[in-house]
């Protein structure tokens, strides 16, 4: 069986209304051009998503990563979309577009993306996900708990098909260098690390074997735009099941609604929490942040789904929790450990409020 890739580019092309939602008008345009491409056999399959207002184009090929044809595909789309946006006066239209010119490939222009090709097993269930008002480290906790905590993810200690455990590609993403780390040899060091979750962002997980686990989307826009243009809203894709974490164990580690960066103006510390499709559109402060697990069975290609993992009873409490942490955190206002550390509002609009007080200080 040949070899299926799996792309999933996002980019925030206009939110509806405010930074909350999208306008179906931009999903219809977005499913229109995919499905012509299906037709033309550039993709083998697709389906066009959203969290909050981000759109989310999940698509599989057999180009391979980083396929300049796949790239100026969803390249396209987005540019077409923003038009759509611009004429509905949407807002931020086109924020995430940070040039006027494809080169190849999205990666550096703005989108986010997570890709990853696989050799097909006898069932191969992914899960998608999807966040909203956050920043690629996001991804880090859930990573961790899913590949290296055995509290989460008992198949770390029963089946002798995880049993030796995983490696992890860790970005540093100010100084664009990547450190592979082994669990459970080296977890502390791991942690080290990934704890500062806005300096190392979780890459990949693979097997020892190298087999390919979960990707991420660890692009920061705001660095590559060298000003404030909002959170990067990271996406991420898990395979499941046969020597890699059930579906239920990847899911598990968001039943705690954990801090990540970003809410209002991509300033400060929220809850995240995990909601169906139909509750990602984040009002509340513009938030909480959210997340979105899409899940499809992989057949030859085909993605059979998706399912919407978060409409489960049983991550009610977990939402209740993350109100409950939105109402206290909300609470402190403009100050911290609310509003991120001055370190953090570097690449925020403070630094022209700072400029206004420089002469003020004897």
């Amino acid at each position: 069986m040949d070899n299926i890739t799996i792309s999933v580019i996002k980019a925030d092309i206009g939110g509806y209304v405010g930074h909350s939602s999208m306008h179906p008008n931009i999903l219809t345009n977005a499913m229109q051009a995919l499905d012509k491409a299906k037709g033309k056999g550039t993709i083998v399959d697709f389906h066009v998503g959203h969290c909050g207002d981000d759109l989310d184009l999940i698509i599989t090929h057999r180009l391979g990563e980083n396929a300049g044809e796949v790239h100026k595909l969803a390249w396209d789309i987005f540019v077409d979309c923003t038009e759509v946006a611009k004429e509905l006066k949407l807002y931020g239209a086109g924020q995430d577009l940070l040039s006027d010119a494809f080169s190849g490939n999205v990666k550096g222009l703005g989108p986010g993306v997570a890709e990853m090709t696989i050799e097909e097993r006898k069932s191969e269930p992914v899960l998608i996900f999807a966040a909203d008002k956050t920043s690629p480290g996001s991804w880090n906790f859930p990573l961790y708990k899913m590949f290296a905590d055995p509290f989460n993810t008992i198949g770390l200690v029963i089946d002798p098909s995880m049993h030796d455990g995983f490696v992890f590609d860790v970005l540093d993403v100010f100084n664009n260098r990547t450190v592979s780390l082994k669990t459970p040899e080296e977890m502390y060091d791991l942690l080290v690390l990934i704890g500062a979750s806005e300096h190392y962002i979780v890459k990949a997980v693979h097997k020892k074997d190298g087999v390919i686990a979960a990707v991420t989307s660890p692009q920061k826009v705001n660095l590559m735009a060298g000003r404030y243009v909002g959170k990067d809203d990271p996406v991420m894709i898990v395979r499941c099941q046969s020597g890699l974490p059930a579906v239920g164990e990847v899911l598990e580690p968001f039943s705690m609604p954990y801090m990540v960066t970003g809410w209002m103006r991509g300033s400060h510390w929220g809850p995240f929490m995990p909601v169906a499709f139909e509750d990602a559109n984040p009002t509340r402060f513009d938030g909480p942040p959210r997340v979105v697990a899409f899940g499809f069975q992989i057949s030859n290609g085909s993605l059979i789904g998706p399912r919407d993992m978060f409409a489960d009873l049983s991550y009610d409490l977990a939402r209740t929790k993350a109100n409950e942490v939105a109402d206290y955190i909300r609470r402190h206002g403009p100050f911290e450990p609310h509003r991120l550390p001055l370190s953090d509002m570097e690449y925020t609009t403070l630094p022209q409020v700072l400029e206004k007080l420089k002469g003020k200080f004897k």
